[in-house]
């Protein structure tokens, strides 16, 4: 009797693909990638454990559609502990049993059944014949990845994460292996033939265009500066550091030029850039792309997390090789820290599937300082595994450095970190160009005064209901623009394109935005007004005020107000924040950017916060109190949550390329690269907000009966607005949600 691992048209079986084969293939590649962190063998044997249950006659029987559905995984799951034992057992069983269904707890299940219930079930009898076809590593090759060093006090949050990492080498190579051969019987061309440009590549097109830039101004000059300085430091040994430059000075291009350089020097693979909200991305991804020229498209991945992945209904219909490839095989990837860190801690197979590739590889965590308070335990924790053992460096980028190091006193800190940046309280003196000052509270005639009295302005305020009543208070002023995430990414590029056009031009400007304006946004007014938030969120406000060093300190000023409206009040998250602020505020009222004023602020919001509070969820407490046999997979997913918000994104079909995406989706194949052309035109809501719309008709599915409500696009015209975006009567659906920028 023959055995299959996959079938096809023919009832001669011709081109089936053998069980052995498969599982010796996907065992190969499995190795392949855990290569980067030392832990060949252990996902060698996961991939040839994974399918092991097809070795009997009811899964045959299946292949030709003579059985209903069938468990392939478990088998695997069990010798796995047969052969292994605990430790080593458990760490393959729980992605070989999950490698459909997704990672399990090891015992004591919430909505799903536990790994322990899954051995437990009663499985078809696997016949005799996988031992004649396989060979598996013996126990005493069974070993932790080399170099692997144990740290008592992490509990097992240590083997969750290899356990994960396992995880994902088996469902890639599966994943891979599967689509190969279906590729192969339908005459198309291997995924795997087209080569990205080497990091050496990128980095010949990098210096191509850094050459290009001129030192025609002090402040120019000192970005080359910096950027010369960063580049040197990139024979340090892989591992964790600081990039601490204010606003202005370049960290982007010279924290690229650093991950770029310091690849090559260690062989590691890649370089991740992390930036914190999803409205950056592509502005970030395009600026990359252009650093690399003609090689640009081909080397930059954008990843972000606005459409779900439906891997379950992809599997369940057979459509397993259609999904987008997104595995993070690309040199350069820029996502978001949702997408980054929630996958650290996910347990389904496509939120999984890329982390292997984050191992051997140079992550730029921008804006490291907004990682949410209620997980900054995990999350530090998690960065400093990814040092130690994954052989990845971390790259801490900002102009307001977090106090997350242990010998700053953060329990679970950072150890080791090194910074690469030249002096940072000089290079802050240095490019000191604003003043910033706390004005006291203002109401809305004040701030509207406000913005009447300068013609060229930026207000930013804490929610959206807020700056649409601002704006509406100030729309016939000259140079009135409006700026919110209420509007998709496209329509905000367009606005700002005027908005530099008008301040190059020399007209008047007066924009109110909330705080989505200060994520990397390349702007530069004389004043700034900033509604209370945290020091770091002032800082990055302070960014947008005098940016090129054109103007005197003494004539840009950042106006710190209290909002004096209740109404108007910030979201919760953000109360904590502005409590810190106005605590270190006395302290440092003659200098509030100065990086002592900094870590005053990080130190007093983290100790406000206390220890429980930034590990909210008892996350590391849990893991602590676990045995490899006990690992809570699907208990960490569930909270570990970056955004509590649940959002939905709606497509906006503002333009022709939109609406030609939207056209495509009807006769795709497959839909991945056009999820990544929407992207540009989506509006997140918050589910309230979904339901209003949905209700009034105003959105509906596209195609739902091949893609559920994976794609929401807005059917009523009349509810965006150029001035506003998505609008309705009675906007107060709009607050929810409204810290998400």
């Amino acid at each position: 009797m023959g055995f299959y691992a996959h079938s096809t048209q023919r009832a001669d079986k011709a081109d089936w693909q053998p069980l052995h084969e498969h599982l010796n293939s996907v065992g190969r590649l499995a190795a392949e990638f855990a290569a980067a962190f030392g832990g060949q063998v252990l996902a060698q044997s996961a991939g040839q454990l994974h399918d092991l249950g097809k070795y009997t006659e009811s899964f045959q029987q299946r292949l030709e559609g003579r059985h209903p559905k069938v468990d392939h995984a478990t088998w695997g799951a069990r010798i796995s502990l047969d052969r292994y034992g605990s430790l080593f057992g458990h760490l393959l069983a729980y992605g070989i049993a999950g490698h459909h269904a997704g990672l399990a707890n090891g015992k004591g299940g919430l909505s799903r059944t536990s790994l322990q219930d899954r051995l437990e079930n009663t499985l078809p009898k696997l016949l005799t014949t996988w031992q004649e076809e396989l060979s598996l590593p013996d126990m005493s090759a069974m070993q932790l990845p080399l170099g692997f060093q144990p740290r008592r006090e992490r509990g097992v949050f240590q083997l969750s994460l290899l356990a994960r990492m396992l995880f994902s080498c088996l469902v890639d190579a599966d994943f891979i292996d599967t689509d190969e051969f279906y590729r192969k019987i339908e005459n198309r061309r291997s995924r795997h033939t087209e080569n990205y440009p080497t990091l050496q590549a990128l980095r010949e097109r990098l210096d191509s265009r850094l050459a290009t830039f001129h030192a025609d101004s002090s402040i120019n000059k000192l970005r080359a500066d910096i950027l010369n300085y960063v580049r040197k430091q990139a024979a340090h040994a892989p591992g964790l550091f600081s990039l601490t430059v204010p606003t202005g000075g370049g960290k982007t291009l010279a924290s690229l030029a650093f991950a770029l350089d310091h690849a090559i020097a260690h062989g590691l693979r890649r370089v991740i850039l992390v930036i914190p909200f999803t409205s950056v991305v592509e502005q970030t991804a395009q600026v990359f792309r252009d650093a690399f020229g003609e090689l640009g498209d081909a080397a930059v991945l954008e990843h972000h997390s606005a459409f779900f992945d439906d891997l379950k209904s992809a599997l369940e219909s057979k459509n397993k090789r259609k999904l987008a490839m997104e595995n993070w095989d690309a040199p350069i990837i820029v996502t978001t820290a949702v997408q980054f860190f929630e996958s650290l801690f996910a347990d389904r197979p496509s939120r999984c599937r890329k982390l292997h590739n984050i191992a051997g590889s140079v992550v730029i965590l921008d804006e490291a300082q907004t990682l949410p308070l209620k997980l900054l335990r995990p999350c530090v924790t998690l960065l400093d595994e990814l040092a130690l053992n994954y052989r990845t460096s971390v790259v801490l980028c900002t102009a307001t450095q977090p106090a997350l190091n242990a010998e700053e006193g953060f329990l679970d800190g950072l150890q080791g970190v090194r910074e690469l940046a030249p002096d940072p309280s000089s290079l802050y003196r240095q490019l000191r160009r604003v003043n910033v000052r706390h004005t006291g509270a203002l109401d809305d005639q004040a701030l509207a005064e406000q913005l009447r009295k300068h013609e060229q302005v930026l207000c930013i305020v804490n929610n959206r209901r807020h700056a649409r009543a601002l704006f509406e208070s100030i729309a016939q002023l000259p140079g009135a623009r409006h700026l919110t995430t209420l509007m998709c990414a496209k329509h905000r590029s367009e606005v700002l394109a005027e908005v530099r056009e008008q301040l190059r031009a020399g007209q008047p400007c007066r924009l109110v935005s909330t705080s989505l304006i200060e994520a990397g946004v390349d702007i530069d007014l004389p004043i700034v007004l900033r509604a209370e938030a945290g020091l770091d969120s002032i800082a990055q406000a302070a960014g947008r005020c005098n940016r090129e060093g054109r103007r005197t300190q003494e004539d840009s000023e950042v106006l710190v107000f209290a909002t004096a409206n209740p109404d108007w009040a910030p979201p919760t998250e953000l109360i904590q924040f502005a409590q810190a602020f106005r605590t270190v505020e006395p302290r440092y009222r003659n200098d509030l950017l100065a990086p002592e004023a900094i870590r005053a602020y990080f130190h007093e919001l983290y100790w406000q916060k206390g220890a429980n509070e930034l590990d909210a969820y008892d996350l590391l407490t849990l893991l602590k109190s676990c045995r490899e046999d006990s690992l809570p997979f699907e208990t960490l997913a569930e909270k570990f949550q970056l955004i509590e918000t649940k959002l939905r994104p709606v497509i906006v079909p503002w333009d022709t390329s939109a609406e030609d995406a939207l056209h495509r989706l009807e006769f795709a194949q497959g839909c991945g690269a056009i999820a990544r052309d929407l992207q540009p035109y989506i509006v997140q809501l918050p589910v309230q907000a979904y339901e209003a719309l949905s209700k009034a008709h105003a959105i509906q599915a596209v195609m739902p009966d091949r893609y559920g409500e994976q794609f929401l696009q807005l059917v009523n015209p009349r509810m965006y607005d150029e001035r506003f975006g998505l609008h309705w009567d009675n906007p107060q659906f709009i607050e929810a949600g409204s810290l998400v920028v």
